[in-house]
């Protein structure tokens, strides 16, 4: 079997795997499922949640698409023509509560060719990574999100997690507001086969990465979502939400490649947020939680030191 079903057979019953968990902590609502097809090659399966006590929408998305590549894809990938295949997992979770934190994943692999055949793969690469974006912040729940990753990374090489860390922070960062969209995790782009790497060895990494998206995020849900919160504190998780629409409109490159892709747009805008505000220069208290928030997200944080000396202090 080449990497190609493996990786859409995994993604399947990672799908499967994460709607279920989530699901377990949900009293109000269930996954609906929309198929779609993708007219240029291709499709995908959609699952969106909705109006749930626990989560207000969230979506975990496959598909697996391919064909001709898009004049502005083939500009970016220096070709004059090609075909490409594409697949992967991309997932936002948006919590009612603004006690528990915004996620996003997202695992994908791509292959491009030279014709239209496409049986003779012409360069290959993995994507993907995790991050967290709170509105109230519990540096412990931070903690444990990258103790969770960097568990899965130092697996396949203990460089692996403070080079995807440092690109994560890089990437999810609003330019035009001076900060990170979150407290980070990992992102990594175009793992090419290389003299150390096969193929082989990225995918192994991009899955084990996979599987530890649940152990990362399910515990924080756990224990954030009974906690009691203020229609101001819901005010400023809406302010915030503001933030997270900004970056995945004017930065973010797999809502711009779906777009250009002919990708079902449904799909790619699940990832926006249902209750959203941005008021004019909006302040917030000094020396208060909101404060203390947003001071964080202003430069990258090393959540894996900051972990250790949380338990020194400790009593």
């Amino acid at each position: 079997m080449t990497i190609k079903d493996r990786f859409t057979d995994y993604i399947l019953n990672l799908q499967d795997e994460i709607c279920d968990r989530l699901e377990e902590l949900e009293q109000n609502a269930r996954f609906r499922r929309d198929d779609w097809d993708r007219e240029g090659g291709g499709g995908g399966h959609s699952r969106v949640i909705e109006k749930g006590a626990v989560f207000e929408k969230g979506g975990v998305n496959i598909s697996t698409v391919h064909g001709e590549l898009p004049e502005l894809i083939r500009r970016r990938f220096e070709v004059e023509q090609g075909w490409f295949w594409a697949g992967g997992l991309s997932l936002v979770i948006h919590p009612r509560s603004p006690m528990v934190p915004t996620v996003h994943a997202n695992y994908r692999y791509f292959e491009l060719y030279d014709d239209a055949a496409m049986n003779e793969v012409r360069d290959c690469w993995f994507g993907g990574g995790a991050d967290l974006t709170p509105y109230y912040l519990r540096d412990e729940d931070a903690v444990h999100f990258h103790r969770v990753l960097k568990t899965a990374c130092d697996k396949h090489g203990s460089e692996l997690y403070p080079r995807f860390k440092k690109e994560c922070d890089e990437y999810f960062y609003n330019e035009h507001r001076s900060e990170g969209r979150g407290v980070g995790g990992l992102f990594f782009d175009y793992l090419r086969p290389t003299g150390n790497r096969s193929p082989e060895d990225w995918y192994a990494f991009t899955t084990e990465v996979g599987d530890g998206f649940l152990e990362s995020y399910l515990p924080i849900v756990k224990r954030r979502k009974e906690e009691s919160y203020t229609d101001r504190q819901r005010y400023f998780q809406e302010i915030r939400r503001g933030r997270y629409v900004e970056f995945n409109l004017i930065h973010d490159r797999g809502t711009l490649f779906g777009l250009k892709t002919e990708g079902r747009t449904e799909s790619i805008l699940m990832s926006l947020p249902p209750r959203v505000r941005w008021d004019y220069d909006f302040q917030v208290p000094e020396d208060s939680e909101e404060a203390y928030l947003i001071e964080r997200l202003k430069n990258p944080v090393d959540w894996i030191a900051y972990g250790k000396e949380l338990e020194m202090e400790e009593p």
